[in-house]
């Protein structure tokens, strides 16, 4: 099995971390084919530059998603998900949607722990289109400023433990999700330290892709994911074209 991780922003730090979680989450047998955003931002916070890294994730897979069983969007948000699955024909998970469900197995009430004040709205609304609304006991986040992206969980470990902490015993989750890809394999080395059950994206991502691609789900040929229908077009990348060709 082959799968094929995107991450939306241009942080080869981060990127490193996505890449060796979910090494540590995948099968034996499955490959983790890692690939970074050659144009972007640093890392995500609004929903404009997650439509800058959707572009830039659509661009990848279209270059990139041929031979592999499924695709990856490793940045919380899930940035150009719908799209990517009408326009492939094989499965695409996210880290956002990836971690709901993983938390919706694992406890009644999931809180969120961000990297940062701007971004909680943002997520808020993720949660909201995925239908789970009712289910979250609150977003807890960061507020100060992040000096490197790549070493937000080393710079803000303790802070990040403490959220945790206050969202089981002041919101009420029964499981806590580290959201975002710059936070990607903390949950795993933390997760003796907190009462409840701590959800990665990544790791659910890889681990829900594997059991899709298992499952030989049929390609959509009709339905609202449908391939998109075939119209004039100019001006657009390679990769973008092929994802529009007929199949």
């Amino acid at each position: 099995m082959k799968l094929l991780v995107i991450n939306p922003n241009i942080s080869e730090s981060v990127s490193d971390l996505i890449a060796a979680e979910a090494r540590r989450a995948a099968a034996p047998g499955t490959e983790i084919t890692m690939k970074t955003a050659p144009f972007g931002v640093a890392y995500i916070e609004t929903r404009f530059e997650s439509l800058i890294g959707a572009y830039a994730t659509a661009t990848l897979a279209g270059e990139h998603a041929p031979g592999h069983d499924a695709v990856i969007i490793a940045a919380f948000g899930d940035p150009g998900i719908d799209g990517l699955r009408e326009a492939l024909d094989i499965p695409v998970v996210g880290l956002t949607e990836s971690a709901l469900m993983s938390a919706c197995l694992l406890g009644k009430r999931f809180s969120i722990v961000a990297i940062s004040r701007r971004i909680t709205a943002w997520y808020r609304e993720c949660v909201q289109a995925n239908g789970l609304v009712d289910r979250l006991a609150s977003i807890r986040c960061l507020d100060r400023p992040l000096q490197d992206i790549g070493r937000v969980q080393e710079d803000h470990e303790a802070a990040l433990l403490s959220l945790c902490q206050a969202a089981v015993d002041e919101d009420g989750a029964d499981v806590l999700i580290i959201a975002g890809a710059p936070l990607a394999g903390l949950a795993r080395s933390v997760k003796h330290r907190m009462a409840v059950p701590m959800v990665d994206g990544v790791s659910s991502a890889v681990c829900h892709a594997q059991t899709l691609v298992s499952l030989a789900p049929t390609p959509a040929r009709g339905g609202s994911f449908a391939p998109p229908p075939i119209k004039p077009h100019h001006g657009l990348p390679e990769g973008i074209m092929r994802l529009l060709a007929p199949r």
